[in-house]
């Protein structure tokens, strides 16, 4: 009986070993997030410092991008979305090949705030010229790598 409290002991230690270490995990990621604020969802602060994941951007900064009529790429993902998961380490290395910016816009956290954009699910990529969308890539595509690279060769040869 002994035996069995000392290894349950040692077994309630490691958990909260765990959770102190993932606390401050937590707390050390978001001194400095890109997302403004504390208050964000586990999956989030997952991604934060993944290089994969360094171009967030803002509801009001993206649709000031879009309303400004400048040239905006936007990926619409979810740190939640198993397709997304898949999908992102193979775009932004492309993007970052050609030169094209592509402003990463997480769902998960701002959902409601992309109703202006027809975001229905995601993954989703989509082109913009003088505030008009002109291209949409809507899920992971069946050649990931092959469907981006013409998806960025369309516009950029405009």
């Amino acid at each position: 009986m002994k035996k069995l409290l000392i290894i349950g002991g040692i077994i309630i230690a490691i958990f909260a070993l765990i959770v102190v270490l993932n606390t401050q995990s937590n707390k050390e990621k978001l001194k400095d997030n890109p997302y403004g604020t504390k208050q964000l969802k586990q999956a989030t602060i997952d991604l934060i410092g993944n290089k994969n994941y360094s171009n967030i951007v803002l509801p009001d900064e993206l649709y000031e991008k879009v309303s400004s009529g400048e040239s905006v790429t936007a990926y619409f993902f979810s740190p939640e979305c198993m397709y997304c998961m898949e999908m992102t380490p193979i775009l932004m290395p492309i993007a970052k090949e050609k030169g094209i910016h592509v402003y990463q816009y997480n769902m998960l956290e701002f959902e409601k705030e992309a109703q202006p954009y027809g975001i229905k699910s995601w993954p989703t990529l989509i082109h913009y010229e003088d505030g008009k969308e002109v291209k949409r890539s809507v899920g992971l595509p069946v050649n990931p790598e092959k469907d981006i690279r013409a998806f960025f060769d369309e516009y950029d040869k405009k």
